[in-house]
């Protein structure tokens, strides 16, 4: 004869509470919103635009709403949206147009220094050998090197480099972007 197994019968499921269950579900919740927001946040690139001028090849720009910028030959720059709009040299000369009435502020990087406008009309020149010149046409800007902050006004130009300034004098509004005067 055989032997018959009886089949255990199924039990109905029974939920039991358990706080440390419960923690670990709510950790990992967390966890994800918050890879959630920052991926979001992290997740959009500053948006950056490359201008750069050949030999024989000036170029003239609006880089930002009320901010016109006009790059002589063999020139590069970096800019980057932004409050204020931040822009990078690499190499060249650039003039600088910021209308008074604009709300955007410009902040230019040539080297480690910092130079920011608002207003006003420049010009920067960057050398290879790290000496780099700023002369002013219209308002005032402000140079940001190691030995300090100093302001330019209209119709003055300064030699900088990353720790101080030197030459600083009087110019004539001609002698402020010579090579502008070509276009």
């Amino acid at each position: 004869m055989r032997n018959k197994m009886q089949e255990p019968k199924p039990e109905p499921f029974k939920f039991v509470f358990s706080w440390r269950r419960f923690l670990v579900h709510c950790a990992l919740l967390g966890v994800c919103v918050m890879l959630g927001l920052m991926t979001w946040y992290f997740g959009k690139p500053p948006s950056i635009r490359f201008y750069e001028t050949e030999s024989e090849e000036q170029l003239t720009a609006a880089i930002a709403p009320g901010i016109d910028m006009a790059l002589d030959t063999r020139s590069s720059i970096a800019v980057k949206e932004g409050q204020p709009l931040q822009v990078e040299m690499f190499k060249g000369n650039v003039y600088f147009d910021i209308n008074k009435n604009t709300t955007n502020q410009l902040e230019a990087k040539v080297g480690n220094a910092i130079i920011q406008g608002f207003g006003t009309r420049c010009s920067i020149q960057m050398h290879k050998n790290g000496n780099n010149h700023v002369a002013v046409a219209d308002g005032h800007i402000k140079i940001h090197v190691a030995s300090g902050i100093y302001q330019i006004n209209a119709f003055e130009q300064v030699d900088f480099d990353d720790i101080s300034i030197s030459k600083h004098q009087l110019i004539a509004d001609r002698n402020i972007a010579p090579w502008r005067l070509q276009q």
